[in-house]
């Protein structure tokens, strides 16, 4: 499965969820059997090429409509909270699901 992020920097060891408007870039990340399998960086959300299943955003609110017309699951993290407990939230169902 493919989840989207966007995220405030190219080093996905550093990298934190942020707005979608503040994104230095958005992570591509491939999530397999309850685990991370890779993370690719992309400069605009638009480069992705690939059919999404899940987005996760920072906070409610965000504009994910074009998301919701992609048939793009939306779920809310925290914003700045890092991708290891993004990650972990999501694989055990402990984020909420984004409304307008």
């Amino acid at each position: 499965m493919l989840i989207e992020i966007p995220l405030d920097s190219k080093d996905m060891k550093v990298a934190r969820v942020t707005t979608m408007d503040s994104a230095l870039c958005w992570g591509l990340i491939t999530f397999e059997e309850g685990v991370v399998k890779s993370i690719e960086c992309f400069e605009r959300r638009e480069d992705i090429n690939d059919f999404v299943d899940y987005a996760i955003v920072a906070k409610q609110g965000e504009p994910i409509w074009p998301m919701m017309e992609e048939s793009i699951f939306v779920l809310v993290a925290e914003e700045g909270m890092g991708l290891d407990e993004v990650m972990e939230r999501f694989r055990f169902k402990e984020l909420h699901e984004a409304s307008f």
